[in-house]
Formats: structure tokens, C-alpha cells, sequence
């Protein structure tokens, strides 16, 4: 049997077709907002400003609140059926010194529907010592504590008014 290019690719397509593996990364230019993935799945990432409203730059107001949001994470390692994120929440300022720094704030959860765990949200309320005219970045990190190596992070630099 003669072996043709065309085959061969068709083969290629099938194999990785048929594995299970979820990675990959995206950035919104508008926002800013950057994010990548590994071994979780999920449907949508976005930026919210106050009142929960999809960001569409980076521009925030002081003393508002401003979230990292993603939706339809999957892909947990269960445990007694329950899901164990760990999120990692983080603001720095322009010279890299911590504003907020949050290791794990579901430390010492004992675990979640995995439809309670497939909505998670950073929060940053955008207040003192934040200062009007400065820049922050902003860094959330998501991982399953059953799975560590499956993990979500996503950062924006937000531009406070």
C-alpha cells in the first residue's frame, strides 16, 4: 500500500482528534485581559467592571470593584464527588510590590459541587492605596488541589481613573 501525503495528514488529524487534552491561551486587546489553561476546560473568560458589566477597556474607577471571571470550568479531579480549587488572587503596583496577595482564598474549603466550582471570580475592589492616575496588574491563578498540574491563570493591567 502506497503512503500519500494526504493520508498521512488525515491519520495526524484522527490521533490528535481523538485525544483528551485541554490547553491553551487568549488575550482580549481591548482589555487587556490574558489568560491560559491547562489540563481544566472552559467556556468563556471576561473582564467585569462595576455592576458586573463585560469590561471593554481597562480604564477603572477608584473605589469601584472590578472581577476576572470564568465560566464553565471543568475537568476537576473529584474527590467524595466534590471539585478542590485553589484560587490565587493578586495586585501588584508598577514597581512589582504587592497590593493584594491572596495564596489560596479557598483555603480550608472542604470541596464543591463540580457545578458550584465551573463559575469562579476574582474581586479586586480598587481602593486605597490604590491611587487615581496609577496602573495595576492584576493576577489569578486557579488549580485543582486533586490535580495540581490542572491549572488557570489570567492577568490584566487595569489603568485607574
Amino acid at each position: 500500500m502506497k503512503t500519500t501525503p494526504s493520508l498521512l495528514l488525515l491519520l495526524l488529524v484522527s490521533i490528535l482528534s481523538s485525544c483528551s487534552f485541554s490547553a491553551g491561551t487568549n488575550k482580549d486587546f481591548k482589555t487587556g485581559l490574558s489568560y491560559s489553561y491547562n489540563g481544566f476546560g472552559l467556556d468563556q473568560v471576561y473582564f467585569v467592571g462595576p455592576e458586573d458589566k463585560i469590561q471593554t477597556d481597562n480604564k477603572v474607577d477608584l473605589n469601584s470593584k472590578v472581577a476576572i471571571v470564568v465560566e464553565g470550568l471543568r475537568n476537576y479531579a473529584l474527590k467524595d464527588d466534590k471539585a478542590s480549587p485553589g484560587l490565587k488572587l493578586a495586585v501588584t503596583d508598577k514597581e512589582g510590590k504587592f497590593i493584594i496577595n491572596e495564596a489560596d482564598l479557598f483555603a480550608g474549603g472542604e470541596g464543591y459541587t463540580p457545578e458550584q466550582a465551573s463559575v469562579l471570580r476574582g474581586t479586586v475592589t480598587v481602593g486605597s492605596p490604590m491611587q487615581s492616575g496609577e496602573k495595576y496588574k492584576i493576577n489569578m491563578k486557579v488549580w485543582d488541589k486533586n490535580k495540581p498540574e490542572n491549572e488557570f491563570t489570567a492577568e490584566v493591567e487595569i489603568d485607574v481613573k
